[in-house]
């Protein structure tokens, strides 16, 4: 089907990306197990599974390789005493954001560390957008960035976030 690709690592150490099947990629790390994964699935599995972020009103819209995209419209109950979204809210976005890209690897991993910077708060009614990529991918730990943004692409907030990947392929 159209909008798949396969992604591979090339004898020369690069990424490389083949249409119409999917496969993760195992992020240049010689003797890494590659483990095929069906980003459609995967994002459909964690917006159905993901019970914390349900809650909260966050939307995977997109998982790709070392990529994800999550979305989410700030609602009344996510404001704080100030009359403000919580920062809980923004952290969040970001770590499921990151998560969800750390996935496509195909291993269960956990958030071993996290950093997020608050530049700008959002307002009820704003549609708020996280995006993660991929900086760093090791052997067992991986850093991924995240930025929050609101439906004009004013930046709210970035973070960075660091995870433990086990040697367990994902379930789903």
């Amino acid at each position: 089907p159209a909008g798949f690709a396969k992604a591979f690592l090339h004898k020369s150490g690069r990424i490389k990306f083949d249409l119409f099947s999917q496969l993760s990629y195992n992020g240049g790390i010689p003797n890494k197990e590659l483990i095929p994964v069906d980003f459609q699935k995967l994002m459909e599995y964690r917006n159905t599974h993901g019970s914390f972020y349900q809650r909260m009103g966050i939307f995977i819209e997109e998982i790709g390789p070392g990529y994800a995209r999550v979305t989410k419209t700030v609602t009344a109950e996510d404001l704080n005493p100030l009359d403000v979204p919580h920062g809980g809210v923004y952290f969040t976005m970001a770590d499921t954001a990151c998560g969800s890209a750390m996935s496509s690897h195909g291993h269960v991993a956990v958030t071993s560390n996290a950093s997020y910077n608050f530049f700008r708060g959002a307002q009820v009614g704003d549609r708020l957008t996280a995006e993660a990529r991929e900086v760093k991918t090791g052997k067992t730990l991986c850093v991924y960035d995240a930025r929050v943004t609101d439906q004009d692409g004013t930046l709210l907030g970035t973070g960075s976030f660091t995870f433990y990947q086990l040697e367990q392929p994902l379930e789903f």
